[in-house]
């Protein structure tokens, strides 16, 4: 059951809005499993960090064009997922910094 904790989470998303987020409301980012729940993405969250999650917020990311060269291509589809922490709570992505 732990392992399934692990898929649902595919990484942080460390970008200029996401540490802001970070700062100003305790709010992180994750990019998730296509198919997970907002149930399921909380849990997640809870048990692999220790923390306490007030709210979690979706959005699916649709491809975009991408040039590569001369050839065109598209990009992958994914989801996010925005993840309000209870006020004490944090996740460190960065251990000695």
């Amino acid at each position: 059951m732990s392992t399934d904790h692990y898929r649902i989470l595919e990484k942080p998303l460390i970008t200029e809005k996401s540490t802001m987020m970070l700062e100003d409301g305790n709010r992180v980012m994750f990019q998730v499993k296509r198919d997970a729940n907002k149930l399921q993405i909380k849990q997640a969250v809870e048990k692999i960090f220790n923390v306490t999650v007030l709210d979690v917020n979706t959005l699916n990311v649709k491809p975009r064009q991408k040039r590569f060269g001369r050839n065109v291509g598209f990009t992958k589809a994914s989801k996010k997922a925005i993840v309000t922490l209870k006020d004490g709570d944090k996740i460190d992505f960065f251990e000695g910094a």
